[in-house]
């Protein structure tokens, strides 16, 4: 099982983002070969979209679970469909977070639990 947490850095002791689509990294361990590795985020500047970009980024590198914070109702129903677990209640570190999936104590999150366009700051909000 492959199990990304986002995160604002590479490295272990990087502190989590609660941002999904728009978290800089997903750092991603590998439970069958204790592999790790981080994954920069390309939906982290995207103007629009970037919760399902970053919902293919994790399908295309093979991601069976996700750790975060926020989703949004368009990468939520992403993620879905995708077939990816979704956890959130990160805090601390990406190792501090990976040891609380771990031992269980994470929520699953089945729902969206951040409006859509949540992550990016007021300018950079899209015009409607």
């Amino acid at each position: 099982m492959r199990i990304a947490v986002s995160a604002v850095g590479p490295a272990l002791d990087s502190s989590v983002d609660e941002r999904f689509g728009r978290c800089a990294f997903f750092v991603v361990f590998d439970e069958q070969t204790g592999d790790t590795e981080a994954i920069p985020n390309d939906g982290v500047n995207a103007a629009e979209g970037a919760g399902i970009k970053s919902a293919g980024l994790l399908l295309r590198n093979r991601v069976d679970v996700i750790v975060t914070g926020r989703v949004g109702p368009k990468a939520m129903q992403a993620l879905l469909a995708g077939r990816l677990a979704v956890y959130t209640g990160v805090e601390g570190t990406v190792a501090q977070t990976m040891e609380q999936y771990r031992s269980g104590s994470l929520s699953p999150l089945g729902v969206p639990n951040a409006r859509s366009h949540n992550g990016i700051t007021s300018k950079e909000k899209p015009v409607k």
